[in-house]
Order: structure tokens, then sequence, then C-alpha cells
């Protein structure tokens, strides 16, 4: 598993626009599997779960990416990737999460 946290600066909308089509763009094999939103006055909160085909590992990875801004107007992400292992018990390549991840910064 691999996990990023910032806090951002900017549109809480063009963010997350930029995110969700810096992803799908970013690899033929990208999909948006689900995405969930919450308001409560100047508090919202969004969650992408994209997948990805990673060839080097030979499996499908995930990517959770949740977007928070608080009533401060401050934005915070966080984004976790997983499933990029093939061991039963350990994880032995988490190439394909790292470099999900590596997208993600890029996009930011």
């Amino acid at each position: 598993m691999a996990k990023l946290e910032q806090t951002l600066q900017g549109d809480f909308n063009a963010i997350l626009s930029r995110i969700e089509s810096g992803i799908m763009g970013g690899s033929i094999s990208a999909t948006l599997e689900d995405a969930s939103d919450f308001y409560d006055g100047r508090t919202r909160c969004s969650v992408r779960v994209f997948e990805r085909y990673s060839y080097v590992g030979g499996n499908r990875v995930s990517l959770n990416v949740t977007l928070f801004q608080g009533e401060s107007g401050i934005i915070r992400l966080s984004a976790v990737a997983s499933g990029g292992s093939q061991a039963l018990f350990f994880k032995v390549n988490t190439f394909g999460e790292r470099a999900f991840l590596d997208k993600l910064r890029e996009i930011l």
C-alpha cells in the first residue's frame, strides 16, 4: 500500500476535475470505479476510486482519492493505492501502487 497526503489551495471543483481527467487520461486501462460526494454548509468531501491495470505487476491496482474542505477553506487530500502485490502473505511487488500514486503527484 502506498499513501499520499497533502494540503492544497485553490478551487475544490477545479482540483477534483484535474484529478479525474488526469488519472483517466494517464492510462488507457484506467477506470473510475465509483464516486461519492458529501456537503454540509461550506464543508465538503469527495471520494473517488480508480482502477488500472499494472503491466509490470500483471494485475489491477486501485487508487482511492479523498478531498476534504472544511469551514476554513483549506483542502486536504488523502490518496491510497493498493492491490499491486501478487504474493499470498507478503507484499513483494508494489511497483504498480507506487506508479499509480506517482501519476497523481504529477497531476497535483
